[in-house]
């Protein structure tokens, strides 16, 4: 089925490849921007409910609802997750995804997203709206920590709101992966392109010179070491979704002042809720969430020597208000 099709019933679908071309960093981050200080309290969004399909091999179907209450947010939308851990070993995903919008006022059918491709593109947007407030105007070097599905829509993200960026070094545990991302990239740069793409083995050695500091991992142990962040350091957690899960050590956040994407994330979060328990931070050391810095109820940077913490763990929020700019730019152009 062609990206943009009509499915049965005047459901429009929407691939990966659209999605790209519907979403660039340059209209959805803006949208975050303009919509969540108006949209959030708006959007109703429940506990994503879980269900164990195979105990034997943790696979797992999940289901993340939110429906807006605002007239001018006229929809509600369902995030559909399969989560199929073995799936690794036979070359395919783990982790596959649709999400599916409906008006409203009428409950009818919308349009059917590819899930997976949604989430990519509104986490990073999420993460570079907040390094608009918390990052450095002058950053000019980018640490990406992982390199994997969502690695280099951090990195483009990142790079629209802080166009100054010149310099990306990327590290993963497999260094393969690293070098294989850094090739890709400098393939997709534009000619003339003046941003250095390279790949380093040992993260400690390059640490102290990021300006930003992009984690999209699966660790269990914190691999940033809050003691070789520089001052004015931006440290940007994005992988870290669950209390035994640590991408960054207790100092970090010490260092460090701490903003979340949302409040769900101080009891999901393990860099957070570890930091608690041990009584090195309290909830109270936590400033405040995106919505607060888009809106202008929280200072984010105050110096260029400040530390800043950005700590996401993702919501139906955004994905509703991604799903909703994709399916109203799609119309409007087919149009």
């Amino acid at each position: 089925m062609s990206a943009g099709a009509i499915i049965g019933g005047g459901c429009t679908f929407l691939d990966a490849h659209s999605l790209r071309s519907l979403l660039p960093p340059s209209s959805l981050i803006p949208h975050f921007l303009s919509s969540l200080p108006s949209h959030s309290a708006a959007v109703n969004s429940p506990f994503r409910q879980s269900f164990a399909i195979d105990p034997s091999n943790s696979s797992s179907l999940l289901l993340m609802p939110s429906w807006s209450s605002s007239p001018s947010l006229p929809y509600i939308g369902i995030k559909i997750v399969t989560s199929f851990p073995h799936n690794t070993s036979l070359g395919l995903p783990g982790i596959s995804a649709s999400y599916v919008l409906f008006s409203s006022s009428t409950g009818a059918s919308l349009a059917a997203i590819d899930g997976t491709e949604l989430t990519l593109l509104r986490t990073s947007a999420v993460s570079a709206l907040a390094a608009r407030f918390l990052a450095r105007d002058d950053a000019r070097v980018l640490i990406m920590v992982g390199a994997g599905a969502l690695a280099p829509y951090l990195i483009r993200a990142h790079r629209y709101v802080r166009p100054g960026i010149e310099r990306v070094i990327i590290w993963n545990r497999s260094v393969s992966k690293a070098r294989d991302l850094v090739k890709r990239l400098q393939e997709e740069e534009k000619e003339g392109g003046n941003v250095v793409f390279e790949h380093v083995e040992i993260l400690d050695n390059v640490i102290g010179i990021g300006d930003v500091v992009s984690c999209a991992t699966s660790s269990q142990d914190p691999i940033v070491k809050g003691g070789k962040l520089k001052p004015g350091a931006h440290l940007d957690l994005v992988g870290s979704f669950s209390p035994a899960m640590r991408e960054c050590d207790d100092e970090a956040l010490v260092r460090g002042r701490v903003f979340v994407d949302f409040e769900p994330a101080v009891a999901e979060a393990g860099e957070l809720v570890g930091a608690f328990e041990r009584g090195t931070i309290s909830r109270e050391d936590v400033i405040g969430t995106l919505v607060d810095l888009a809106g202008g109820m929280k200072v984010g940077r105050r110096s260029p020597e400040e530390i800043t913490v950005f700590k996401s763990v993702g919501t139906a929020v955004v994905d509703l208000l991604a799903g909703q700019l994709a399916y109203e730019t799609h119309i409007r152009g087919s149009h």
